[in-house]
């Protein structure tokens, strides 16, 4: 009973070092996956979004995304958004309808899936999660939790490959829903050459689009 004991308390002492190794090894899996993004220049990634609801599929959505730095256009059948590093345009092809904004981090945070490349340098904790493949490619899994019980968005989890730091899943979870949205990752190019017009709203291309200034 005391040998059990004992070793019960010495599991127990372990787990805060046990901790911040985690914590240690998911930082550099974050600081690699960051350095790999910034070398790799303009970058395109084909994607599948699910919405999921306690095991259940209530919606999918196949679409593009290409970042050159912090600037963005995201493209699905329902929006394109461009994002040129301060302003953003968000069409909606419903109404025909363009928004322009300057947005926050956070607002940035629910629509751009890469900026998770910079959350974990402040505002989220991080510790390495148990899955070793997905799709059959060897994998880190990242779980970075939001440490503002306000933050809306709560948690990620993040799988990038082993051999070249390319994240492949993303798994956001917002604060107090029960649905999650799940991005796999199906195509991703690099080194891609990217003029600054890509990122900004033309509107000669929407021309009947009305445009309201949210600014």
């Amino acid at each position: 009973m005391k040998k059990y004991i004992f070793s019960v308390l010495i599991a127990l002492l372990s787990l805060p070092v046990i901790a911040q190794q985690q914590q240690s090894q998911a930082k550099a899996v974050l600081e690699k996956t960051a350095e790999a993004f910034k070398k790799a220049g303009g970058v395109r990634a084909d994607f599948t979004l699910k919405a999921v609801n306690d095991g259940r599929l209530e919606g999918r959505e196949n679409g593009i995304i290409q970042l050159k730095g912090e600037k963005f256009m995201l493209k699905t059948s329902e929006t394109t958004t461009w994002f040129d590093g301060k302003t953003q345009w968000s069409y909606m092809v419903r109404n025909d309808e363009v928004n322009v904004s300057n947005p926050t981090q956070e607002e940035l945070q629910q629509i751009n899936p890469y900026t998770f490349l910079y959350m974990y340098q402040k505002g989220f904790s991080y510790k390495l999660g148990t899955v070793k493949t997905y799709q059959g490619k060897a994998v880190w899994e990242v779980i970075l939790t939001a440490n503002d019980k306000k933050q809306e968005l709560e948690s990620i989890t993040l799988y990038v490959t082993k051999s070249t730091y390319e994240p492949v899943y993303i798994q956001l979870q917002q604060r107090g829903q029960q649905t999650r949205n799940e991005i796999t990752v199906t195509a991703y190019q690099t080194g891609l050459d990217y003029a600054d017009h890509v990122f900004t709203f033309d509107r000669k291309a929407y021309p009947t689009a009305e445009v309201i200034d949210l600014r």
